[in-house]
Order: structure tokens, then sequence, then C-alpha cells
């Protein structure tokens, strides 16, 4: 396993953090249940390897992640570094500790190493965070007795917004957590941002929530010849960013944390030719992506609340690189989750504002009907 500062933090961690999201499950009573037991093994094994850094949340695997997690590393707490997230529901400093209070005991630990404001926004950065006597303001005080050892955030927002909140951080954030991977790059800048402001980088979704896991010829063929798998060149890719200290993956098996192990313990970073060719590749299959939507928002909103940039995006994972499961998937969850708020293409009503306000000019009520046409099938 190879390890590197993390930021100016004084932690020395495993490039391979260990995202305990994902931990196994097993059927009980018609119901599957996250099994404790094999959950406590994965992380035992992932540690064997070599991994220092685990990473979980309140939420996480129905709100029993923390649980399994502080079970597992019983043996050997003090040898690794524990990250966990606090949700910020508002401003109130009284209510984020309580919620620091619960996971405290649900880890069965006494401090926490990486402790995370979760999921925020430029917005919630602002008005609830830095609010007078709330989170940021407690959490100093936490940190001050030891109980928190570094403060943390995790980011979700628009790409640009990392960038507002890291120069408003005015020194009090150590690490950051965002997404980076082959297919979602728009947070390096935030990340060199960081890591020059001294933050520790820990990137989550390096293999792309398992999109990059997927064997497709166009994922393949990116590094032609070389890697094994796709992991190998999803994860390669990420190590070999010199912003990026820990990809974070989640883990739910021994063979996942086995090759990952092995990925993370290679000493050999990408060539100059392989980066090259690698580099070749990514800018044609975005080039390929933006002959259906360059992702410049011109068109929004849509008067039927059609996501439409969000829509042609998961078109561009059936057409650029073959993930077609993965893009059916996540196009029958609009309308029903959280994150996709929106109606399908099927609401378009050919009204044509879109078209009159695309710089591109591109033909989006027919590409709105072929996207249908082969997601909801």
């Amino acid at each position: 396993m190879q390890y590197v500062e993390f930021g100016k933090t004084g932690a020395n961690v495993s490039r391979l953090g260990m995202g305990c999201m994902r931990l196994p499950t097993v059927e009980k009573d018609g119901k599957t249940i996250f099994d404790e037991e094999k959950g406590i093994a994965v992380i035992k094994r992932a540690y064997d390897l070599g991994v220092n850094y685990f990473d979980t949340a309140p939420y996480y695997c129905d709100g029993v992640s923390e649980i399994i997690l502080g079970k597992a590393v019983k043996g050997f707490r003090d040898k690794i570094f524990l990250s966990t997230k606090n949700p910020i529901e508002n401003s109130s400093g009284d209510d984020f500790e309580k919620r620091l209070e619960r996971s405290l005991k649900k880890l069965d630990t006494d401090y926490i190493d990486f402790y995370h404001f979760w999921g925020i926004s430029l917005e919630t950065y602002i008005n609830s965070i830095r609010a007078k006597d709330g989170p940021m303001d407690r959490v100093k005080k936490i940190k001050e007795q030891g109980v928190v050892r570094h403060i943390s955030f995790s980011f979700h927002d628009k790409a640009e917004n990392l960038l507002e909140i890291l120069k408003r951080g005015e020194g009090a954030l150590e690490s950051l957590l965002c997404q980076y991977n082959l297919l979602d790059r728009s947070n390096e800048a935030g990340m060199e941002l960081a890591h020059m402001y001294g933050l520790g980088v820990t990137v989550m979704g390096p293999v792309g929530g398992g999109r990059l896991g997927m064997p497709t010829e166009a994922i393949r063929a990116l590094l032609p010849g070389k890697p094994k798998s796709s992991v190998e060149i999803a994860l390669r890719f990420v190590f070999t960013n010199p912003n990026v200290n820990i990809a974070l993956s989640g883990m739910g098996s021994i063979e996942m944390v086995e090759e990952n192990a092995a990925i993370a313990s290679n000493t050999s970073p990408l060539s100059a030719e392989e980066r090259g060719h690698l580099e070749e590749q990514v800018k044609e299959n975005e080039r390929l992506s933006e002959l259906y939507c360059t992702g410049c928002r011109y068109c929004m909103p849509c008067p039927q609340d059609i996501n439409i940039p969000e829509i042609f995006t998961l078109m561009n994972y059936h057409r650029v690189y073959g993930l077609t499961d993965y893009a059916r998937g996540n196009y029958a969850q609009i309308g029903k989750v959280d994150w996709r708020k929106y109606k399908d293409a099927s609401a378009c009503v050919q009204c044509g504002v879109c078209e009159e306000k695309c710089p591109q000019k591109l033909p989006i009520r027919r590409q709105l009907q072929e996207t249908h046409e082969t997601l909801a099938s």
C-alpha cells in the first residue's frame, strides 16, 4: 500500500480509503439487511492490506454503517483514521453537537479524526455553517477539546462554488471530499486550490459509482492492452492527479478490497505516454458527448420541468461509454428520487423554447425523443 501526507494535517494516509456505504447485505425474513459479521470481515481485510482511512456517515447502510465500522476497528482504533459526517440541517451549534454525540456513540469512540460538514453547498456554508454560534464556531471549540481532530467538508454543489467555499474557509477547513473520476472532472480546479491551501484531498466515486467498473469496450479502449480491468484504469487515472491524496472507494466484498488494494499498491503511476493517450481519448469522448449537448444550460429552465442537460448526460453514458444499463437505471429514477426531481423526456410538448436559446443550435426536441425511446425501453 502506498501512503502520502494528507495536506498539512500531519496524517500519513493510505492512497486507498474505504468508504463504508456499501457493506455486504443478507436476506433475512424476506428483507435485505446489512450483514454485520461480513461487514466487519471486509473492513478488517482492508486494514490487513494497508488501508488506514475509513469513511462513513450517520445514514449509510440504513443507519448501521457507523455501528459496524466502530465494532470492526476496535482492535486497531489508534492505528487508523476515522471519518464521518454531520448533516447540516440548520444553523444551530447545539444541534450540530447533538448529531456529533450520536455518531460518537454509534462508532463507540471518544474522538473522530476527520469530521465533515456533509455534502454542503455554498449557500449552506454561508447561511448555516458560518452563522454566529453555528456549526463552525461549535466545531472549533470541540476541536480544542480533542473530540474532533480535523475539520473537514464534503461537497456536492456546482464546481465554481467549491472555489468560493475554499476562499472563504479562513484556514479552518483541513480536508476536502469531493466527486472526481474519468467521467466527472468538474472539480479539478477546486481540488488544485484545496491542495494549494494545504487541505488534504479525498475523492469519492473514483470508479464512478460502479460505472467505470463495467468492462465496456469504450472504457477498456482508454488504455488498450495495459490494464487488467476498467477499475484499474479508473483508479490509476485518479492516483495520477497530483492533487489527490486518497481515492475513497465503496467496497462491499473482500474481493473488491483485494482488487483495489492491489491497484493502490502499484508504485508506478501512469507513464507520460499512457497519460497522454488517456487525455486524448477522454477529450475525444467529451467531443462525442458535446455532439449531443455541451452542458452549458442555456436551454434551462424548461417550461415542462425537464432537466435537459442531465437527461443528455445519461444518454451520453449510453452513446459514448456503452453504459446502457446504468443509463437506463438512472433514467428510470427520474421523478422518483430526491436528486432527480424533474420530468423525463416524454414530458416534452415540442414548444421549441430550448432550441431558440441553444447556442449550438442542437435539435433538442428530436434528441429528447431519441433519448426517451432509448433509455425508457
